[in-house]
């Protein structure tokens, strides 16, 4: 079987998640003995322009290319099936189609995204994902979702979960002095609520640096500081530091160095940095969200989305025992190693299989 994969997205945001899961699926399914695979980019797509004409003229482009040139590229290379790595779909279903569907935060959540945008995706993506022949999800959470928001059937669905991050280089130990978070400042994220239980853990810091009004005493030992990396603006706090462009060795050394991950995340497809920081050993601490429990069970350190205090009190827990951290760096390995890009692409195979099978049934 010959499968055609767009990967526009991942040439456009090359450092996101979704460009993880395409780089490690196209690695696998290019080993995988059942299927070849092309891969096609729609190089005039221009990056987000957030709203306006541009945007407009972005969603033309989309349309253009998924609705003719796609499908010419497919037809050329002789494709049998196109994935599309977002919901889209080519009209005329000259072929099988089957696309990935991440999660549904605008579903879910659209008052943290752009109006027009939580529109256009209700519309569009809900549209697509009815026409494919196949729904590929990423987690459990996002089958569920799809099946109750979007009224499709589970034999629609196969859920193919991820792999354990990113390949990232091995790197010396190194004493763990900062709390991590990775990713952006997108509103689901939640980084008022991580800053502000931030800035509660190091007021309530035993040896804080304490100003009088006649001295200033600074502390032996400082509380951990909090690293941000990721295209998140700097948000001028005490003890907060942004890096920006992180390659994939600072991201190893920031996890070695790293007290924990923090994900504060309201809601998540899956929680790709979540399963990357267990396999590297760090320490996770995650906002409870339904995929964040589905992917972290009890290997991670939990607490109430939203809930500033909680979170302010996991620091200060995390920080202040080194044994909690050993056990919850031993059990997110354990965990990590539950996930594989090769069962993902397995799974992905046997999608295609059945998007072909509907299809010819159809036909």
């Amino acid at each position: 079987m010959k499968v055609l994969i767009d990967t526009t997205y991942a040439a456009r945001a090359p450092r996101s998640g979704t460009a993880v899961y395409l780089e490690a699926l196209v690695r696998e399914l290019e080993a995988h003995p059942e299927v070849s695979v092309e891969t096609a980019v729609n190089e005039r797509r221009s990056p987000p322009a957030g709203g306006g004409v541009a945007s407009a003229r972005n969603a033309a482009t989309d349309a253009w290319w998924a609705e003719m040139e796609l499908p010419r590229i497919a037809r050329r290379a002789r494709a049998d099936l196109i994935h599309h790595a977002l919901p889209a779909r080519a009209h005329g279903r000259a072929m099988p189609q089957v696309v990935t569907v991440y999660d549904l935060a605008f579903e879910a959540l659209p008052q943290m995204f752009d109006r027009r945008f939580a529109s256009y995706a209700h519309l569009t993506y809900r549209q697509a994902a009815a026409a494919a022949d196949h729904i590929i999800t990423i987690s459990e959470t996002t089958a569920e979702e799809v099946r109750t928001r979007w009224r499709i059937p589970s034999a629609r669905i196969t859920v193919a979960r991820l792999g354990p991050g990113q390949p990232l280089p091995a790197v010396d130990s190194r004493p763990r002095r900062h709390f991590l978070y990775v990713g952006d400042a997108e509103p689901r994220k939640d980084l008022p609520t991580l800053l502000a239980a931030y800035a509660q853990y190091r007021a309530a810091h035993p040896a804080a640096v304490r100003q009088t009004a006649a001295t200033a005493t600074v502390a032996e030992d400082p509380p951990a500081g909090l690293i941000l990396a990721g295209n998140v603006p700097d948000p001028d706090q005490p003890g907060v530091r942004v890096e920006t462009g992180v390659d994939r060795r600072r991201l190893a050394e920031l996890y070695a160095g790293a007290l924990a991950l923090v994900q504060p995340a309201l809601y998540e497809g899956f929680g790709l940095t979540l399963l990357e920081g267990m396999a590297s050993g760090t320490p996770v601490i995650a906002a409870a969200s339904a995929a964040a429990v589905e992917v972290g069970a009890d290997a991670v350190a939990a607490y109430p989305p939203g809930d500033r205090d909680a979170l302010a009190r996991r620091l200060a827990e995390i920080a202040g025992d080194p044994d909690r951290r050993a056990a919850l760096t031993a059990a997110g390995r354990a965990r990590a190693e539950l996930f594989s890009w090769t069962e993902c692409a397995r799974r992905h195979v046997g999608a295609y299989s059945l998007a072909v099978q509907t299809r010819r049934g159809h036909g």
